[in-house]
């Protein structure tokens, strides 16, 4: 359909609908009201990574269509776990690590949204502070006879489990309600309208709008975003070397910004719509770039996603170390750093040690490939040992680089 409402169009536009609830309805109230939207984050985990981007752009984009974003941290329904696309229970988190990963995690959404006490600021709310508030009993009584187990047995994040013959605990199994009473409490808390959210969440967020609708009566809303995949079919948030996170502290900005430079080339475009500010006409541009200039167009998607989740200073210094990296043959100062033992280290624990492989045995297979570089002459022997005193660039293929350097 056509929409004319600044958010849906913003949405439309970007690439961000799969699926609409109620689209008229939706359309309808953004153009009457502020809107405001959510989406939960549980916090497993001291910082989000690339796979949950997709989610942080799309309170962006509400909040730059005029409505109001809320986050919705999990840090109740992170003492249970979400199960879905997983084929086994998490393990069990603390109050204490739960509060300290919600404190790391705030600092990305500040990068992304404006938060305040205005119309349109971002908000940063727990569900603990009412799940925690809930007697069994009474959420048996007013929330679970709106909820029948012939049904909650046909979505997949059950479904799945049982069929794979996995265990399923009655805890992981409780979820859903939970988060349904999330966006019934919230709008009856806030006057919330909208859950957003992957579309592996759409069960969910149907059974958030029916309760809120049998309980009380009123409509609200659910949009999910497309299942997000690389052009050759990987899941966004992983790399060769392990997750990419989000927060400085658990992923250096260089290799932020190298993840975004090495994109697929048919990425590149749905990369800029996602998840930069650039104006269309002039991603469309960068899209259409053909054979090496599509290089210039991977750049400029490093720098715009990286300035945006790390800052301008570090999209700046990854740019730069990546020229001097690759263009001049020298060690930028933004490359990942090995402490080298005045006695030396194997080119195997080298490897290891600076990230370049999760193993001893991916490592070796990295020097038998011919992958394995110090100061850009391979290394084909894993007895090969690095001699203490001497600053060198070691490298793992032709695009991660890092300096092994002596203590």
């Amino acid at each position: 359909m056509s929409y004319t409402s600044t958010l849906l169009r913003l949405l439309d536009e970007r690439g961000y609908i799969h699926q609409l609830t109620d689209a008229e309805g939706l359309d309808a109230l953004a153009n009457k009201q502020v809107v405001p939207g959510y989406i939960g984050f549980d916090a497993t985990a001291p910082s989000l990574h690339v796979g949950s981007l997709v989610q942080i752009m799309l309170l962006r984009r509400l909040q730059q269509a005029g409505h109001k974003p809320v986050v919705l941290m999990g840090g109740g329904t992170t003492r249970i776990g979400d199960p879905t696309g997983r084929d086994e229970s998490r393990k069990m988190l603390t109050d204490a690590v739960i509060d300290a990963n919600i404190a790391s995690i705030r600092t990305v959404f500040e990068r992304y949204l404006t938060f305040g006490d205005g119309p349109t600021d971002a908000v940063m709310v727990n569900n603990h502070d009412w799940l925690g508030q809930l007697g069994y009993i009474e959420l048996l009584q007013e929330v679970g006879t709106h909820f029948t187990v012939n049904r909650m047995l046909t979505f997949d994040s059950v479904r799945l489990r049982l069929e794979r013959e996995q265990p399923m605990t009655f805890l992981e199994f409780n979820y859903m309600i939970l988060q349904g009473y999330d966006f019934r409490h919230l709008e009856k808390a806030m006057g919330v309208r909208l859950q957003m959210g992957g579309s592996d969440q759409w069960g969910n967020i149907v059974n958030g709008i029916e309760l809120a609708r049998r309980m009380d009566g009123v409509e609200v809303f659910g949009v999910t975003t497309p299942l997000l995949t690389t052009a050759d079919g990987a899941k966004m948030g992983k790399s060769a070397a392990g997750a990419v996170w989000l927060n400085e502290d658990a992923l250096p900005s260089y290799d932020f910004w190298q993840y975004w430079r090495n994109s697929d080339d048919r990425d590149v475009g749905k990369f800029l719509r996602l998840f930069t500010d650039l104006p269309l006409d002039e991603i469309a541009r960068l899209e259409a770039l053909e054979g090496s200039e599509i290089n210039a167009a991977k750049i400029v998607l490093a720098n715009e996603v990286t300035r945006l989740c790390r800052g301008e200073e570090a999209a700046k210094a990854a740019e730069s170390t990546a020229a001097a990296t690759f263009a001049g043959g020298g060690l930028g100062e933004d490359l990942p750093v090995l402490a080298l033992p005045a006695e030396g280290i194997g080119i195997v624990d080298a490897l290891v040690g600076i990230g370049f492989a999760a193993s001893r045995g991916e490592a070796k297979r990295l020097i038998a490939g011919g992958g394995a570089k110090l100061d850009n002459a391979p290394v084909t022997n894993e007895a090969h040992h690095i001699q203490g005193g001497i600053e060198q660039r070691l490298s793992s293929g032709k695009k991660k680089h890092g300096i092994v350097r002596p203590v």
